[in-house]
């Protein structure tokens, strides 16, 4: 069974530049829309089945979430569902907003 990965704000940095990314965002939509990282989809209940039925298995998403925890039960799912390259982004949204990113 696949797994999926931790990655840093710092990797998921290098990571926009080496190749194409989908970022996920778990969190509520209040939240999604106060603030997410520039090409965030929101992944919800509703939006699950069609992303895993339409997208690509080989393509390299990354979940996001409030902190970095609930984020990994949804990138378990996704790799579960035979997405090859899957990572969990360590320390969340909160972690993106409070660094310097682009």
């Amino acid at each position: 069974m696949m797994t999926f990965q931790h990655l840093s704000v710092e990797q998921l940095k290098v990571m926009f530049d080496e190749r194409e990314v989908i970022l996920l965002d778990t969190r509520d939509e209040a939240s999604y829309q106060a603030g997410h990282i520039d090409g965030a989809l929101r992944l919800d209940e509703r939006s699950v089945t069609g992303f895993v039925n339409e997208t690509a298995k080989d393509s390299t998403v990354v979940v996001v979430c409030y902190h970095g925890h609930s984020s990994q039960s949804a990138a378990n799912y996704l790799a579960g569902q035979g997405f090859s390259d899957v990572y969990s982004l360590d320390g969340g949204y909160t972690a993106w907003a409070s660094s310097s990113h682009r």
